[in-house]
């Protein structure tokens, strides 16, 4: 295995089970951005932001992956809207995950409004 792309000679390389920053860009139907920290592992997200918590999986083949998460909010932002505030968010993404990190596109469905987002991650600590 070498140190720097995750994987053995002849295999594809595999979604690093570890901490990841993110960065999200919502577009339509909403506007709005966040960033905050997520864990990727065997499977399983789990992470969140100033707040929200975010909770879901994903599945990875062929240097692709997709998933979907359930986004909820912990924390009351006074003053503030929030594109996904007040409601439990169900998202669903894909996008390409390489040896550190991935970018993604997704849709959630805020009450009746889809909106579309995009994301980029960034391995900080493998687990």
């Amino acid at each position: 295995m070498s140190a720097d792309d995750g994987k053995v000679a002849g295999e594809e390389a595999k979604v690093v089970n570890g901490l990841y920053i993110f960065d999200i860009e919502m577009r339509d139907g909403k506007r709005g951005q966040a960033r905050g920290v997520v864990v990727l592992s065997d499977g399983r997200i789990m992470g969140g932001d100033s707040y929200f918590y975010y909770t879901g999986s994903y599945t990875f083949r062929n240097g692709k992956w997709r998933g979907d998460m359930t986004v909820n909010q912990h924390t009351e932002a006074v003053g503030r809207t929030l594109a996904f505030g007040g409601s439990e968010v169900t998202c669903g993404f894909s996008g390409d995950y390489s040896a550190g990190g991935a970018e993604v596109e997704g849709m959630a469905l805020v009450g009746k409004t889809s909106v579309t987002f995009t994301a980029r991650l960034t391995l900080k600590d493998a687990i």
